[in-house]
């Protein structure tokens, strides 16, 4: 027997940006599907209804992962809605084998009166499993979520990190053959999204996982193969993650960045860029080039001995800082402006999208004079490393054997 578990073949569904056209056009295909026709219709839009999802084809075997990646709306919660068949596709065909596990809204598929407890008995039996064998997986289940102490209480006191908890560890102790995940690890402290990675990786030698998340971090963890989206269509996919996810950054990329003054601008930062060995300004960079951050800073007479700084912070594309530079600026008698050009040897960055943010800070408790926020984005390109943000290149390497 194949090992292939999803197969799709040519997925295709069409909303409607109208709800009364949409309840219309809702009565209208149920009225083809009664006279035998095809759901859907023959691929035609009518008024104000656009792709979702467009003409999607892709295979997954057990012991894969999918990495689903892409811009919001997208269409991959859709996609995903779809291959747990909770709406019906307008085109093509869907063949998955096996049970399905999906954990594809916060909360989705547990009833919000009854007990964690009860709510696991529930998923379980939804997936086949007999009285006998819930009860011998439940005290795992309880402590893989590590909410022992409110497993009997309603979930519809659960924060959203304990539905999380207990819909992850529901999903994943059944040992499903298929596994959809969409945004699930984004809730969460980090020793829970450590577990979680851990339990993914020990589950997919037996199943096929489907993975979206905006964290390309997270998504390259466990994914060996990618699928782009955009529109609804597909972009990119394949097992060459560095590529794909250069795709993916370059359609971030679109994204404006707009520098939002903040600060008691008692001092200014009137511009910053990024610029390449050569002082050309850049939006894009190699790993490993040299590099250097340009600012153009005003700094009044009345505070030039307040001891001004600058703080730069460079974060990746969740928003999560990765690194900072810090350094005193050397002020003159008389002078007001000043460039300050910080060099760098080497870009030590992986792939991947980041921004910069500027401060300029006063006095010995740093008071916030200006503050530009995410005011410079760029690119690094890299072969594909791994997930970890910084890639550090040591002095020296050596290898002595060991007697």
């Amino acid at each position: 027997m194949s090992d292939t578990l999803i197969r799709v073949e040519g997925v295709s569904k069409k909303f409607c940006r109208s709800l009364k056209n949409s309840l219309w056009y809702g009565l209208q295909d149920l009225g083809q599907e009664l006279r035998g026709h095809r759901h859907g219709g023959q691929g035609e839009l009518r008024s104000d209804e656009f792709w979702a999802v467009h003409d999607i084809s892709f295979e997954l075997k057990r012991g894969e992962c999918l990495g689903l990646i892409g811009r919001n709306g997208a269409g991959k919660t859709t996609l995903l809605r779809m291959l747990n068949g909770l709406i019906k596709p307008d085109q093509g065909r869907i063949e998955i084998r096996g049970r399905i596990a999906a954990l594809i809204a916060l909360g989705a598929g547990f009833n919000p009166i009854l007990t964690g407890r009860e709510n696991i008995y529930v998923n379980a039996s939804l997936l086949g499993l007999s009285k006998h064998e819930i009860a011998r997986l439940i005290d795992d289940i309880i402590e893989f979520s590590e909410i022992d102490e409110f497993i009997d209480s309603p979930v519809q006191n659960y924060s959203s990190g304990m539905q999380v908890r207990l819909g992850f560890a529901v999903a994943t102790a059944l040992r499903p053959d298929v596994l959809l995940l969409d945004e699930i690890l984004a809730v969460g402290d980090s020793a829970f999204r450590a577990k979680c990675f851990n339990r993914i990786q020990d589950t997919i030698t037996d199943c096929a996982v489907i993975f979206v998340s905006h964290s390309m971090p997270q998504v390259t963890r466990i994914s060996d193969q990618l699928l782009l989206m955009n529109k609804g269509r597909r972009l990119a996919s394949g097992p060459d993650l560095g590529e794909i996810i250069a795709r993916y950054n370059s359609l971030t990329a679109e994204e404006a960045y707009t520098a939002r003054s903040e600060g008691s601008h008692k001092a200014t930062i009137e511009s910053v860029s990024l610029c390449d060995s050569l002082s050309n300004e850049v939006t894009e960079l190699s790993h490993g080039d040299p590099f250097a951050i340009l600012l153009n800073t005003h700094l009044p007479k009345t505070i030039q001995h307040s001891d001004p700084r600058i703080l730069i912070t460079i974060a990746d594309q969740d928003d999560s800082p990765v690194a900072q530079i810090s350094d005193r600026i050397d002020v003159q008698d008389g002078i007001e402006r000043y460039a300050l050009y910080l060099h760098f040897e080497s870009t030590p960055f992986n792939a991947g999208r980041y921004s910069i943010t500027a401060n300029l800070l006063l006095g010995p408790r740093g008071e916030l004079a200006h503050r530009l926020p995410r005011c410079v984005g760029f690119t690094v390109r890299h072969t594909f490393v791994g997930y970890a943000p910084i890639l550090l290149r040591p002095s020296h390497y050596s290898v002595r054997p060991l007697a």
